[in-house]
């Protein structure tokens, strides 16, 4: 029996999602590592190669950079708003029918993108890129949750987060890359047939949670009680208001960091994404799969330890951020790797906090309602804040101002840690 039992094991005790109707968990979780890779490229091809995109379509506006960061909102807007319906979808049909959809939307709205012909029409594509998206959140990690036992459930979930800073990583670098040598448009038109490819193979998956043999019952439907229970789980409610602080920083952060070396300092685009990139993979690869592990030795000795590794994360992360700032390149680009590393130290660790405190039947909800809240008052904000501020100020005030916020993410974590280890012993006791 798991150290920690979850909620529905009390509620539902014979359900074994890991049955032999299940996919292979390996194949599984491979395909939804490569998905999340994509996913995250589509989302950040746009900011590798935002200075072309502004010179096509925003050329002597004083509001440039401020219209530019409504990019990014239009997508996560939509992103953050469809989330909890795909989440509710999620937890009653299969997941991977509704990622395979998810992915073919998603796919053809990249490709949308390259063939817009004005800042609206961009702005328009990526509503539906945010579409596309709102139902793969919500549903890949809580297969991988289904998959795999408590004690294996960390490791994986930081195998399939490290995607994000190795995927966003390729979309600066893969960005950068085709603008320089085919132009911006076909950055985006090169990631259809990949993301057609990998929705192909979703819909040969069965979801865990179906059953073959009659005599078996389909875990109950949850209730509008069982969701109001997420709001009174304590360290779910610190959880997601980390959660929050730290999306707002490091989404308005890595939304505009190449453009902001590219005009302060000088250097070509091309280079600053190839540079960006390989920082961000390196750094974002080592410090998921490091948080992951740190949180695999000490989470027997502290159940407390996924709080813990997520705000040191944080408060290491800012002094770095601000270093970067005030140093000239090369020598920034130091700073900068350690602040990539420190910043994803935590996105193993608390989503796995946020799987470990949620009842099984609820778990896409509950991930939903955390990409509803961290995007609404998140990213879905900052990349726009700082434009607003840089075509007011400088760039240097626009980082700081938002960069403050990782401070807020860290305490909060730290502050929160009795409150999770209270959550996983009532939980183990029950």
């Amino acid at each position: 029996m798991s150290a920690f039992p979850t909620p529905s094991d009390a509620r539902v005790p014979n359900l074994d999602l890991r049955s032999q109707d299940s996919p292979n968990p390996r194949s599984a979780l491979l395909l939804l590592i490569a998905i999340n890779l994509v996913c995250y490229m589509d989302r950040y091809i746009l900011a590798g190669i935002t200075p072309a995109l502004k010179a096509e379509f925003l050329a002597g506006d004083p509001d440039a950079n401020a219209k530019a960061g409504l990019w990014n909102t239009a997508f996560l807007v939509t992103f953050m708003l469809a989330a909890p319906a795909f989440g509710i979808l999620a937890d009653r049909r299969s997941r991977w029918v509704i990622i395979g959809i998810c992915v073919i939307v998603w796919s053809l709205a990249c490709g949308a993108s390259g063939l817009a012909m004005s800042f609206l029409a961009l702005l328009i594509t990526r509503v539906f890129l945010g579409l596309g998206e709102a139902g793969y959140g919500p549903s890949a990690p809580t297969l991988i949750a289904d998959l795999y036992p408590l004690e294996q459930r960390n490791r994986m979930l930081s195998w399939f987060f490290m995607a994000i800073p190795v995927g966003s990583a390729l979309g600066f670098a893969f960005g950068g890359w085709v603008e320089h040598t085919l132009g911006w448009r076909w950055a985006f038109f090169l990631m259809v047939p990949v993301g057609l490819i990998l929705a192909a193979f979703c819909f040969a998956h069965k979801d865990p949670r179906s059953r073959s043999s009659s005599t078996e019952l389909p875990p109950p439907a949850p209730k509008l009680a069982d969701y109001a229970q997420l709001a009174r789980i304590p360290s779910f409610r610190a959880n997601v208001a980390a959660q929050t602080a730290m999306t707002f920083a490091i989404g308005g952060l890595s939304v505009w960091a190449p453009t902001y070396i590219h005009e302060t300092h000088g250097l070509p685009i091309a280079q600053v994404d190839l540079i960006f990139g390989a920082l961000l993979a390196v750094a974002g690869l080592t410090a998921t799969l490091t948080g992951g592990r740190l949180a695999d030795l000490w989470i027997k000795r502290f159940p407390g330890v996924y709080f813990l590794i997520a705000g040191s994360g944080m408060m290491l992360a800012f002094p770095m951020t601000v270093s970067m700032l005030f140093l000239p390149f090369p020598l920034a680009w130091v700073p900068v790797f350690f602040a990539m590393f420190f910043l994803f130290l935590n996105i193993g660790p608390a989503n796995t906090a946020l799987a470990n405190v949620t009842p099984p039947t609820m778990r896409s909800t509950a991930f939903a309602l955390n990409i509803l809240i961290i995007h609404l008052l998140g990213d879905a904000l900052s990349p726009w804040l700082i434009g607003v501020i840089k075509d007011k100020s400088t760039w240097e005030s626009a980082f700081l101002s938002v960069s403050c916020v990782m401070l807020l993410a860290g305490l909060i974590w730290l502050i929160s840690i009795p409150k999770l280890v209270r959550d996983l012993g009532a939980l183990r006791a029950s």
